[in-house]
């Protein structure tokens, strides 16, 4: 066997060795073993307040199979809900909260695995650049969007008294304000290329299902433009007159009475 050939055969034993190894001490079920519930708890606790937070959920993950109908159990597995928060592990984080949901529906803390849902969902949408920069999430995938605010609206209306309420609601209109802004957008698209029948009707779908956001108006100038190209004279009068009711004497109604 050459040198080279053994060299790159050692390194692979090395490698396995040490996958074997991480995998025989990566099972919670195997580790910290020789301590308590308590003290893994407690040593779980005082990883997070030192902010060692894959600590933490090592430690909590191990609480949770080695004791898991232990006194600090429930308690555990929503901290790491919030120690994957902690370490941008958004799709973790929301696999935890849904799984708390599920399976501890009626406890005291349920309304706050609801809020990290929301709010893991919210940030899976949004990579490290849209975090420090403002970055219009309109122009993105919105399926995590939608997802954060049917969570955040399901936690409003079972626990509408939840200290976490009226954060939730904040959201919900800052994100239904983005929902509102991408169909604007897909329909100022369709409009660009003269496709008036989809942006009319995508405009449409902003006015009857966003009333309030300020997408609106834009959305009502769009249809309004669409219907005159299309020479569909009834449909433009009425767009018309929804837009001087709401928007009387603004830019709105002289930007839609122009071709």
């Amino acid at each position: 066997m050459s040198t080279i050939k053994f060299v790159r055969l050692s390194a692979l034993a090395l490698l396995f060795a040490m996958m074997v190894g991480c995998a025989s001490t990566s099972d919670p079920a195997d580790a910290y073993k020789g301590e308590t519930g308590e003290q893994i708890f407690e040593k779980g606790e005082k990883a997070m307040r030192d902010h060692s937070y894959r600590e933490a959920i090592k430690r909590f993950e191990a609480l949770d199979v080695q004791y898991p109908l232990g006194h600090h159990t429930e308690i555990a597995q929503l901290q790491i809900i919030y120690a994957y928060y902690m370490t941008d592990d958004y799709a973790l984080a929301e696999t935890s909260a849904d799984r708390f949901i599920h399976s501890h529906p009626t406890n005291p803390h349920v309304d706050y695995a609801y809020y990290m849902r929301g709010l893991s969902n919210y940030f899976q949408n949004m990579g490290v650049f849209e975090r420090i920069f403002a970055v219009d999430l309109a122009t993105r995938d919105l399926n995590q969007i939608k997802k954060s605010y049917d969570d955040f609206a399901e936690l409003v209306e079972r626990f509408p008294d939840s200290k976490y309420a009226p954060a939730a609601r904040q959201y919900m209109i800052y994100l239904r304000n983005t929902l509102a802004n991408h169909e604007l957008q897909v329909a100022q698209y369709y409009y660009d290329r003269e496709a008036y029948v989809a942006a009319a009707n995508r405009a449409n779908i902003v006015v009857r299902h966003y009333q309030g956001a300020p997408a609106v108006a834009d959305a009502l100038v769009i249809m309004a433009k669409s219907y005159r190209a299309l020479q569909l004279k009834a449909n433009e009068q009425e767009t018309m007159a929804v837009l001087q009711y709401n928007f009387p004497n603004s830019s709105y109604v002289k930007e839609a009475s122009q071709s």
